[in-house]
C-alpha cells in the first residue's frame, strides 16, 4: 500500500542547485545589460536588495554563451578564485545569497558541486576548497561534497570544519569504493548510487542488487546504514517510459528491504529533463516517489518546495496526465505534450 502523505517535516531536502553545471538563459528573467553595455546576472543579496553579477568578457568565448546559456556558478567560482579583490567579493556575494536562499527554503544539506569548472584537477581543487570555505561561514546547514572524483571530494571534505553538522558525501559508488573511506574518516554521511561498477542500471533489479552490494560494503567498514542515503538514479521519462517505473519499483523494494534503517533519495529533477511543464512533472513524481518510500531527495527547494508537493492536488486532470506519463501508460509522453500545447496544464 502506498504511505499516507500528511507532512514534509520529516522529507530531508538535499539542496542541489550550487553546482558549476547550473545555466540561465542570456536573454532571460535572470539577465540583464547594465548601462554600460556589460552583461550581468541578477539576483537579491544577503539583505534582500536587488544586485548583479556582471558576466566576465572571458567567458564570452566559451561554448555555452555561444548556445545561450550562462554558467552563473562557473562564473562565481571563478571570480572567487581569481586574482581581483572586486571580482572575488562579487562571487562571495552571489554564492552566500543563494546558499541563504536554499536554506530559507527548506534545504537540510547544501550540495556543492565544482566539476565542470576546469577540467584540470588542481583548479577543481581550489575552487571546491574555496567554495567550502565560503558556504560554511554562512551556512546553519551541512554541506554535502558532491564529484565524480575522489580527489575533489577529499579537497572538500578537507575544509568542513562541521560547525553547521557533520558533512556529506555525495556520492559512493561501486566503481570507486574508496569513497568510503573518506566517509568513515571524516565521520560523513553518505549518498550511495544504484550504479553498477561497469555502468547505469537497467531496471529495478539491476538498482536492487547494486545496492545490495554497496551497503555490505558499507557496513563492512563500520558505517552505519542511518547514515546511508540512497541514490535510486532518476533518468528522463522522455527517454524512455520505462524510467519512472524502474525507479519507483526499485524505492518500493528498497524500504521493504531495509525499513527505516536507511535514508532513500534520488536527484528527483531529473525525470523531467527535455520536457515542458516541468514543476507540474517534478512535484507529481517527488509526490509519487514518497508514496513508494523515498524520505528526502536531491533537489532545488527554491523550484520545489515540499508544502507544495504535499498540497498537490492528486484528483486534477494536469496530475493525473503527469502521472499516467510518469508510471508509463502514456508512451511517449504524448498525452501529456498534447495536453501542454492545448494549454490544458495549468
Amino acid at each position: 500500500m502506498p504511505r499516507v502523505i500528511e507532512s514534509s517535516d520529516r522529507f530531508i531536502v538535499v539542496g542541489e542547485n550550487i553546482h558549476t553545471t547550473r545555466v540561465v538563459r542570456r536573454n532571460g528573467r535572470r539577465t540583464t545589460t547594465l548601462d554600460d553595455g556589460t552583461e550581468a546576472v541578477l539576483y537579491k543579496d544577503e539583505a534582500g536588495n536587488q544586485a548583479v553579477m556582471t558576466v566576465p568578457e572571458s567567458y564570452k568565448s566559451t561554448q555555452p554563451y555561444e548556445q545561450g546559456q550562462i554558467k552563473h556558478f562557473m562564473i562565481a567560482v571563478n571570480k572567487g578564485i581569481g586574482d581581483d579583490p572586486d571580482e572575488q567579493a562579487e562571487g562571495v556575494a552571489y554564492i552566500r545569497a543563494e546558499a541563504l536562499r536554499q536554506i530559507a527554503a527548506g534545504a537540510d544539506f547544501l550540495d556543492l558541486n565544482v566539476d565542470e569548472i576546469s577540467y584540470k584537477l588542481d583548479v577543481q581543487k581550489r575552487a571546491i576548497a574555496w567554495l567550502v570555505n565560503t558556504t560554511e561561514e554562512i551556512s546553519s546547514v551541512p554541506l554535502s561534497i558532491d564529484s565524480s572524483n575522489s580527489e575533489i571530494i577529499a579537497a572538500g571534505l578537507a575544509e568542513c570544519d562541521g560547525r553547521a553538522g557533520r558533512p556529506m558525501v555525495n556520492s559512493v559508488a561501486l566503481e570507486r569504493l574508496d569513497a568510503l573511506d573518506m566517509v568513515k574518516d571524516h565521520d560523513a554521511r553518505a549518498i550511495v548510487t544504484a550504479a553498477g561498477a561497469d555502468g547505469m542500471p537497467e531496471n529495478a533489479a539491476d538498482r536492487v542488487a547494486n545496492v545490495d552490494l554497496l551497503l555490505d560494503a558499507v557496513r563492512a567498514r563500520g558505517v552505519p546504514l542511518s547514515d546511508v542515503y540512497i541514490d535510486g538514479l532518476v533518468f528522463p521519462i522522455s527517454v524512455s517510459s520505462a524510467y519512472g517505473m524502474d525507479y519507483l519499483d526499485a524505492v518500493s523494494e528498497l524500504r521493504e528491504k531495509y525499513g527505516s534503517e536507511v535514508h532513500i533519495a534520488g536527484g528527483l529533477s531529473n525525470v523531467s529533463f527535455g520536457l515542458p511543464a516541468r514543476r507540474l512533472i517534478n512535484d507529481t513524481f517527488i509526490y509519487l516517489a514518497i508514496e513508494a518510500g523515498i524520505d528526502s531527495g536531491i533537489v532545488d527547494p527554491v523550484q520545489s518546495p515540499m508544502d507544495r508537493v504535499f498540497g498537490l492536488d492528486v484528483d486534477s486532470e494536469p496530475v493525473k496526465l503527469a502521472r499516467e506519463m510518469l508510471i508509463g501508460t502514456d508512451d511517449f509522453c504524448m498525452n501529456f505534450i498534447q495536453a501542454w500545447k492545448a494549454g490544458k496544464l495549468s
